[in-house]
């Protein structure tokens, strides 16, 4: 059960991300092997329908997507299959991660996400591009070579303008989060 729940922190107070993700994470069983796919049919015909077609958000059942995962706004999102997304992500509206078609017809690799990377609105990221861990993109970026760890990047095409300290994990909790002391 907590699997299916993953991103519902991460969603905190976005009604629309918290479904999306439950719904995402219901399906993605379908990815694992035949049987379920016969077994989730009915259910995966639902999840195109209501969560691509009704809501507009392109995110394939088998795309490989870290825990807490937060979908800003919503809307718009178009996501390749083959693209692998880290955890702790965010990404915002009009956001589009994909493959390229090259000249001879045949397609490049899909982006693949790093752990805490949070993408503004309206971001393209296309072709077989990395984009490292604890990196932040600007709205309206076109990303088309590979973002470093610990960046900031914007334009188009995206390039570097600063380079940001690694996330390091809490030492110790919040002392505005703990219990008063009597």
């Amino acid at each position: 059960m907590s699997y299916i729940f993953q991103d519902w922190k991460a969603n905190k107070g976005n009604l629309k991300g918290r479904l999306v993700m439950v719904l995402f994470r219901l399906a993605r069983p379908a990815s694992i092997n035949t049987f379920f796919r016969v077994l989730w049919l009915p259910y995966l015909a639902f999840y195109k329908l209501f969560v691509e077609w009704f809501l507009c958000i392109e995110l394939p059942h088998w795309t490989q997507v870290g825990k807490n995962f937060y979908l800003g706004h919503g809307h718009a999102l178009v996501v390749n299959g083959c693209t692998v997304i880290g955890e702790n992500c965010f990404f915002r509206h009009s956001t589009t991660l994909g493959n390229v078609r090259r000249e001879d017809g045949s397609y490049s690799g899909s982006p693949i996400i790093g752990n805490n990377v949070e993408l503004g609105s309206n971001v393209c990221i296309i072709g077989e591009v990395r984009v490292g861990n604890n990196v932040r993109i600007g709205a309206g970026s076109v990303v088309v070579k590979d973002i470093p760890d610990n960046s900031i990047a914007v334009g188009n095409p995206a390039r570097v303008i600063k380079t940001i300290a690694p996330l390091q994990p809490a030492a110790s909790p919040d002392p505005e989060m703990a219990p008063a002391q009597v």
